[in-house]
């Protein structure tokens, strides 16, 4: 049998340590100025804007039941009594969520004692006063926040979501 000239033995050591230069070199590039993608600064989906009641009808820690961006979705709006991230009003108190569970669709329950929003399926407990974020559970998502602004007659104004509502692929309509 005839041996091949061609190959050549670099050895292990050799070898791993190439390896190790050309995966550093490859790092390097993709970390140079100006050649990153940034993120966005919102992953906001925006949605057709809906009036979803005025201000003069909250009252504090009293959920009011209401849809968006469509009637599949149930939400509520709520007045804090402090002012939060996300928050709206005159008092930057006023904040709206998605009431289906993002771990399985379970409907969600407003506990005024604590500030959360509670699933009854699998106990999952999303924080209001820090933008829905999920505090304990099995959702793997935190709870989608509306984005609102309040007009100047005091109608509060939906108009998108920053998270994906349950039971849908995409946020578009």
């Amino acid at each position: 049998m005839k041996k091949c000239d061609l190959m050549v033995d670099i050895g292990r050591r050799r070898f791993l340590s190439g390896a190790g230069i050309a995966a550093a070199g490859a790092a390097a590039t993709t970390m140079v100025p100006g050649t990153a993608q940034a993120k966005p600064a919102s992953a906001r989906v925006d949605y057709p804007i809906n009036r979803l009641g005025t201000v003069s009808e909250l009252k504090v820690n009293e959920p009011k039941d209401v849809s968006y961006p469509d009637a599949d979705a149930p939400g509520v709006l709520i007045k804090l009594g402090k002012r939060v991230p996300g928050g709206v009003g005159p008092d930057g108190d006023i904040v709206g969520f998605a009431t289906l569970c993002p771990h399985k669709g379970y409907p969600l329950a407003f506990n005024a004692g604590d500030k959360t929003l509670n699933c009854p399926g699998h106990y999952s407990r999303f924080d209001c006063e820090a933008g829905g974020q999920q505090i304990w559970g099995q959702a793997t998502q935190n709870l989608p926040q509306y984005a609102l602004r309040v007009e100047t007659n005091g109608d509060i104004v939906a108009e998108g979501l920053d998270e994906l509502l349950y039971g849908r692929l995409s946020n578009v309509l």
